[in-house]
Formats: C-alpha cells, sequence, structure tokens
C-alpha cells in the first residue's frame, strides 16, 4: 500500500498544472478543497517535476522582469499606458493567426507587439493632436483595441483556419500551458530588460526624475523614452503567456509600488520592486500548483497584493503604521513644547520661579485635559517641570532653558511673518504655531539675521507698543 500511494502522489505531482485532471487541492468526488499531502508538498517546492519546475522558473523570471522595468513606468506615471498597451495586443494576435493559419508563439507575440506599439502611438497621438487628456486618450484605445481584438478572436473561431482553441489563453493566461520555448522567450526578456536597465540606468534616472532638466542638458530625451518604452512592451507581450492581458499589468505596477515604501534611493526601489515580482511570481505558481485548479495567474496577482499591502502597513520608512507613529510623536513634542512655552511666557508675565495653575495653563491654550495630562507627565518625568498637591506647576532650571528656545523660536518666526510676509499681528501665532516646531537650526540663524536678532528674545507682537 505504501508503494501504491507514493506511486500515486507521484503521478498526481507530475499532473499539478495538467488541465481539468482531478488533481491535488481538489476532491475526485467533489468540488471541496483538499490540503496537499507532505509528499507532494515536498516534491513541488523542491520543484521536482519538470512541467512546475518549468511554470515556476518562467513566471519568477516575468516577475523579475515585470518589477524591474515596472520601477521606471511607475515613477514615469505610466500605469494606465501598460494597461492599455497589454489590451492592444490582442488584435495583433488575432491578426497573426489569421494570416498564419496557426498557433505559432513567434509569429503570435511578433503581431502583439506590432498592434501593442501601435496602441501606444495612438495614445501620445491623441494626446499631442487634440485636447483629449491622457486619461481619455488611453480608455478609448483600451476599449476600442480591445473590442477589436475579441471581434477578431470570434471570427477566428468561425473560419476553418487551424485550432484557434488556444487564443484565449493571452487574454486569462494559462501558465499550465508553458512549455520549454515559453519559458526560454522570458528568459531572454528578462536579460534583455536586465541589462538594458544596468547599461541605461543613469539615463532613465534622470528622465524619470526631471525631464526638463535632462532635455536642456543635451540628454536624448525622446530616444530614451522609448528605449524605456520598448522593455515595457517586451516584459508585457513575453507575460502574456503567464498571466494574460488582463492581469500583466499588475506585475508591472504593484511590486514597484510595493518597492517604493520601503526607500527612497532608486537602485533599492529597483532591486526591492524585482525581487517582490520574483516573490510574487514564485509564490503564485507554487500555490496554485499545490491547489489544482486555482489559476495560476490571478494567484500570482493575489500574491503580489498581499506583498504590496504588507509594504504598505508594515514598511519602516513609508507604511502606515510608521507613518502614525511619526505623526504620534510629533503630536506629543509639540503638545510638551507648546507646555514649555506656556509656563514660559506665564513667567515672563508674573516672574521668574512663579508656581503655575493647572486653570491658569488650561485657559491659556484651551488645553484638552487629557493632552495636558499626558504632558505634564511627560515633562515631569524628563525633569523640566514640576508639580505640587495643589496642581501648581513650575519649571526647573532644564525647563526654563527648553521653554526659553522654544519661546525665541516662536517669536523669530511670528516677527519675520510680520515683518516680510505681511502678516497681521492678530493671525500671525497660528501661522507660528504651525511652522515653530520644525525649525531646524540653520533656519533659526538665517531668521536671526534676517531680524537682526542675537540672543535676546524678541518682544510678543500681540502686546500693544512691542512691534518696531
Amino acid at each position: 500500500m505504501g508503494s501504491v500511494a507514493v506511486a500515486l502522489s507521484a503521478s498526481t505531482a507530475s499532473l499539478l498544472f495538467a488541465g481539468d485532471a482531478p488533481v491535488v487541492g481538489r476532491s475526485i468526488t467533489d468540488n471541496r478543497l483538499i490540503w496537499p499531502s507532505w509528499d507532494v508538498v515536498v516534491r513541488t517546492l523542491s520543484l521536482h517535476s519538470y512541467n512546475t519546475f518549468i511554470v515556476v522558473l518562467g513566471t519568477t523570471l516575468l516577475g523579475i522582469a515585470a518589477g524591474i522595468v515596472g520601477t521606471f513606468t511607475y515613477l514615469r506615471k505610466r500605469a494606465m499606458v501598460s494597461d492599455a498597451l497589454s489590451h492592444a495586443t490582442l488584435p495583433g494576435i488575432a491578426c497573426m493567426f489569421l494570416i498564419l493559419g496557426d498557433k505559432n508563439l513567434i509569429g503570435l507575440l511578433s503581431g502583439a507587439v506590432i498592434t501593442g506599439i501601435l496602441g501606444v502611438l495612438v495614445v501620445l497621438g491623441l494626446r499631442h493632436v487634440s485636447r483629449l487628456k491622457e486619461d481619455a486618450a488611453i480608455g478609448i484605445v483600451l476599449s476600442v483595441f480591445f473590442g477589436a481584438g475579441m471581434v477578431l478572436v470570434t471570427f477566428a473561431q468561425q473560419v476553418k483556419t487551424g485550432d484557434p482553441s488556444g487564443l484565449n489563453r493571452f487574454i486569462y493566461g494559462k501558465p499550465a500551458g508553458m512549455i520549454r520555448l515559453d519559458a526560454a522567450l522570458i528568459c531572454i526578456a528578462a536579460a534583455a530588460v536586465i541589462i538594458g536597465v544596468v547599461l541605461l540606468f543613469k539615463e532613465f534616472r534622470i528622465v524619470c526624475f526631471d525631464q526638463q532638466f535632462a532635455a536642456t542638458q543635451g540628454w536624448p530625451v525622446n530616444l530614451i523614452d522609448v528605449l524605456m518604452m520598448g522593455l515595457l512592451v517586451l516584459t508585457t507581450v513575453v507575460g502574456l503567456q503567464a498571466v494574460g492581458l488582463i492581469l500583466v499589468v499588475a506585475l508591472l505596477i504593484i511590486p514597484a509600488a510595493a518597492a517604493r515604501f520601503w526607500t527612497d534611493g532608486l537602485l533599492k526601489m529597483t532591486l526591492l520592486s524585482g525581487l517582490f515580482g520574483a516573490l510574487s511570481g514564485y509564490l503564485g505558481s507554487t500555490i496554485s500548483a499545490l491547489f489544482a485548479r486555482l489559476p495560476t495567474g490571478p494567484v500570482i496577482v493575489v500574491c503580489a497584493g498581499v506583498l504590496f499591502f504588507i509594504s504598505m502597513f508594515f514598511a519602516p520608512r513609508r507604511g502606515v503604521i510608521a507613518s502614525l507613529i511619526r505623526k504620534h510623536r510629533l503630536r506629543r513634542r509639540i503638545a510638551f513644547q507648546n507646555l514649555l512655552r506656556d509656563l514660559t511666557e506665564l513667567e515672563e508675565a508674573v516672574g521668574r520661579g512663579a508656581r503655575v495653575p493647572l486653570p491658569a495653563l488650561l485657559a491659556k491654550r484651551r488645553w484638552v485635559g487629557v493632552d495636558l495630562r499626558r504632558a505634564l507627565a511627560q515633562a515631569v518625568d524628563q525633569g523640566m517641570t514640576t508639580s505640587d498637591e495643589q496642581q501648581q506647576v513650575r519649571l526647573t532650571r532644564s525647563g526654563r532653558a527648553e521653554g526659553l528656545r522654544v519661546l525665541r523660536n516662536h517669536r523669530l518666526w511670528e516677527m519675520y511673518l510680520i515683518s516680510h510676509a505681511d502678516i497681521a499681528p492678530s493671525h500671525v501665532d497660528r501661522d507660528a504655531d504651525l511652522i515653530e516646531h520644525l525649525l531646524p537650526p540653520d533656519l533659526v540663524r538665517e531668521l536671526e539675521e534676517a531680524l537682526e536678532q542675537q540672543a535676546r528674545i524678541p518682544p510678543s507682537p500681540h502686546v500693544k507698543g512691542a512691534l518696531p
């Protein structure tokens, strides 16, 4: 029985991607998903099956190529252009099938390249010769070319010229049918993308970030743009085999968008985008192999989406959680500095070392009670203030020094806004509150020079006679 089970597992693994056969992940007698056996998991992850190896290799290489070239597509804000390009390939595929009479892969992909480029040129032409905006031009090209492609595919299915049964896989993708030639084409395309990006990385960078500056410096901007679009067309066309023209745009955009959350550097973003694309292809094809009849293309895109949402929430630089933490810390720092400034201004009016009752603080800034208690607790913990049983607060020496610094920066900024920005004194306090907590030392020195101030604290502009 053990040898029979091993044989059945081996035969099942060899059929992981085989059409509609009842394989791992689906019961023969019903449609309920079942977990694969440990033996099948090991054989799949070790790429023991030749078909599994071809599919995983092809989708992983496609993910790398799409992630790398998608970085520049994302930075050039051409996500929808790539969508129009992918949909514009369908008429070329159908036309080449009608001309050739068979499903010659090289011929079909050549037709896809021709109509894909034509679709991009039509988008650019509509933008330049008419008043249409880019999104409208893309919508027109996407719908018209895709509609024409569907008409041609339907026509090809009705004429007696070859067998058109496999044309739909270019729409929805069918990596399960990937053969060695398909994987070889994807490998060549991935190598071309990597070599092209390495050789033209500096040129792509300058065009992505400042096209006008590149043009004024004598760079051939149009040629660089054409080369960039050429890599995009190449990746899109070879990606039709894996995920189809509807979903290939996801591999071009999602890995790059996910990588953007992790870094501000273009090189790191490009490498991360390629890594995320590779992970999406590998995980998607592997999961699809383990759970049969799960469509590989959509699963790849779902994996890319999971990586995107992980990046969006947990990236340490630009992630949602990190941004919320930074905003929370900034609000606490602002409340802390406002507390010290209020105590310093009250000392300025009453006298140094004065004890300030809590109601006076609440009335000065209309504090929310919770925010004031949190700021007071922080000030006490840092040794900036002391409080007694009567809820009276007093600045310590270090707290007074920090309060004087904050107050001085606030007054400098107020005086600058009044003197150089013509802000009314009655409104300047609000405007100064928005920026005073972010003043770096070099900007403070510039304010001092502009206002000819030294170490002294400028008088409050809200006191009558304080303005020069």
